[in-house]
């Protein structure tokens, strides 16, 4: 069952079409990668479906409801969260001050004290740095902070956008795994990301974005194997 659709979805910057009407689905349960080259339009599609930016035209469905012109602030109730490119931590708060405003949508402290230590399992070098302001982290712990204040609005879908860039190959391989996991602990997962080998060795499905559409979809593994993919992507 589809948790998300997009369909014939078009965004603008101005006179610029970036995204030409483009469909695709997320099911329940699964880790869906969109790749692509810098400028194909898959930021701005991330953005567009979690209320950032506005659409043209399409229409954006959430567990059977339009979503298309919901403010992203009331998305977050709904249970999308997103983890933005280039982590975009609160530099001058702490680590918990951080994860606390990821949980501003709900109500009940003890489900959220309960969620902070799931946070702090997950995670645990958040929690040895707990009161330290997030912008002296290293740019892999500011991105499992990234993650962990998204998990702590206690998502059903997260929109994850290029969480390995900058990182050391170390960093990369450990945020991967925490993806897996995140995922197999019941969060669907819609993963844009630079590094295609990776995103497609975790995901279900994926989509090959260019210019502003989809020129290729399927499986995972299969568009692994696929020749125009490996040529574009893959190579080392």
């Amino acid at each position: 069952m589809a948790i998300l659709e997009v369909k014939d979805l078009e965004v603008c910057y101005g006179v610029i079409q970036a995204i030409k009407g483009i469909s695709f689905e997320v099911n329940q349960g699964e880790i869906i990668a969109l790749i692509g080259a810098n400028g194909a339009g898959k930021t701005t599609t991330l953005q567009t479906i979690t209320g950032l930016i506005p659409s043209k035209a399409g229409t954006i469905t959430y567990e059977g409801n339009n979503i298309t012109k919901i403010p992203g602030y009331k998305l977050v109730g709904m249970g999308i969260a997103h983890v933005p490119e280039g982590r975009r931590v609160f530099a001058e708060l702490s680590v918990l001050q951080n994860l606390k405003l990821g949980a501003y949508t709900r109500n009940d402290k003890n489900e959220m004290e309960a969620t902070l230590k799931e946070i702090y399992a997950r995670f645990p070098r958040l929690e040895e740095r707990k009161n330290q302001m997030a912008g002296t982290l290293s740019g892999g712990e500011q991105q499992m902070l990234a993650m962990g204040r998204a998990l702590m609005s206690h998502p059903k879908l997260i929109v994850m956008d290029e969480p390995s860039m900058g990182l050391s190959p170390l960093y990369v391989n450990e945020i991967f795994d925490i993806i897996r996991k995140i995922n197999a602990d019941g969060v669907t997962v819609l993963l844009v990301e630079q590094n295609a080998k990776k995103a497609l060795s975790i995901a279900n499905r994926a989509y090959v974005l260019e210019t502003g559409k989809i020129v290729l979809s399927g499986d995972a593994k299969e568009l692994m194997n696929d020749d125009s993919v490996k040529k574009a992507y893959l190579s080392e």
